[in-house]
């Protein structure tokens, strides 16, 4: 029987190459062939066999009809992208934020309709603000709506963290959070991203890259809660040397939200060896990580920009070694229900167990398998 082969235009090959950031030779190691053959490929010397395209569509990650493209689609962001973007940062959106983009997008159109379907009108917290209020302001009225004082009186700052999650929640507005694109060969860039807010007027929604280190991610909860305040979607990496509006308005109420400037000024003690004995008294008091501290620091002039950049590598560095030294660490469902906002789980398990939404289509949506719905609705007390 003859070989069948795939007319496919040697140029999508390249594009699907590169926008998947993989070199000839990684992808070449994961399609099981050398590198000359990769090579030969994308110049249009050898063709592929339909099972090398569908071979090469899966590792690329992209949709098997693209390789028959007349020339490879423009694909912009479904989100501003606001990132900062230097050298040592990537400049094209990898494939693995592309997704979790877009399957978070699918998630907050699924709510939005349930959202609907109850009756339920425009979230009054979007846009309640804009990126002119002062800052004061925009602070003021989240600790307002969401009930809390100048900075918690007790508890660790991961017992913050949770606390806020709880808070936000509880005004509508969905967290999620996730290390990978559904496996842990396909991680989340911290280098790339750190989070992003969808302002939906209706179902708005926070998502937090999982793979950054702890105490980062409670200055990036309020980042990216402060774009739905202010009414502005985007994709951020949080950097302190940012000049877009959106960017500066959030960093600045972030910071201002976790660790007002009087106080801290006030506690800071500027004849220590170090700087960084600072921190430990600070931690005590605000009840926020010694990440945020280091950030406060640098913003009010206390450390310089490439100080507390090697700082938070260092921390960075120590929560990857912490984690790879861990045990087997907590249950599936655990983890799940850690990762997908406790309001959107309970919505679509519940429409499942009702009959009103199909558990295949339930599974897709959190991203676990259908006959393992009944097993998450226990671990959501449903």
């Amino acid at each position: 029987m003859a070989v069948a082969y795939a007319k496919i235009n040697p140029d999508i090959l390249s594009w699907a190459r590169k926008r998947a950031q993989l070199s000839i030779s990684v992808l070449a190691k994961k399609l099981a062939v050398n590198e000359e053959r990769l090579e030969q490929w994308e110049k249009g010397e050898k063709p592929l066999t339909f099972k090398q395209a569908q071979s090469f569509s899966n590792k690329t990650h992209i949709p098997f009809g693209y390789l028959f493209l007349k020339r490879p689609p423009v694909e912009p962001l479904p989100l501003p992208d606001l990132r900062t973007i230097s050298s040592d940062r990537v400049i094209s959106p990898s494939v693995e934020l592309r997704d979790i983009v877009s399957i978070i997008l699918q998630r907050q159109s699924w709510y939005s309709e349930y959202l609907i379907e109850q009756g339920e009108l425009q979230n009054p917290i979007v846009a309640c603000c804009g990126v002119n209020t002062p800052v004061a302001d925009i602070v003021h009225n989240m600790r307002t709506h969401l009930g809390l004082g100048m900075h918690p009186e007790r508890g660790s700052w991961e017992d913050y963290f949770r606390d806020l999650v709880r808070k936000i929640e509880n005004i509508g507005i969905l967290v999620m959070r996730q290390a990978d694109v559904g496996h842990h060969t396909r991680p989340l860039s911290v280098k790339e991203f750190r989070g992003f807010a969808i302002a939906d007027p209706i179902a708005p929604v926070i998502f937090i890259n999982q793979n950054d280190s702890p105490g980062a991610k409670l200055f990036t909860l309020i980042h990216e809660l402060t774009h739905i305040w202010i009414g502005k979607s985007g994709i951020s990496d949080s950097t302190p040397d940012t000049s877009r509006p959106e960017e500066v308005i959030c960093n600045a109420v972030a910071a201002e939200f976790l660790v007002p400037e009087t106080e801290f000024l006030a506690k800071w003690n500027d004849n220590f060896d170090s700087w960084q004995h600072n921190l430990a008294l600070l931690e005590t008091h605000f009840h926020v990580s010694q990440w945020v501290l280091a950030r406060r620091a640098q913003t009010l002039g206390k450390i310089s920009l490439p100080t507390y950049q090697k700082f938070v590598d260092n921390q960075r560095e120590q929560y990857r070694n912490r984690e790879s030294s861990n045990g087997s660490g907590p249950s599936y469902y655990v983890t799940k229900h850690s990762q997908i906002s406790d309001r959107f789980s309970k919505a679509v398990v519940s429409d499942a167990l009702s009959g009103r939404l199909l558990l295949r289509d339930a599974g897709q949506l959190l991203g676990i398998k259908p006959n393992n719905i009944i097993k998450y609705a226990k671990e959501l007390g449903i």
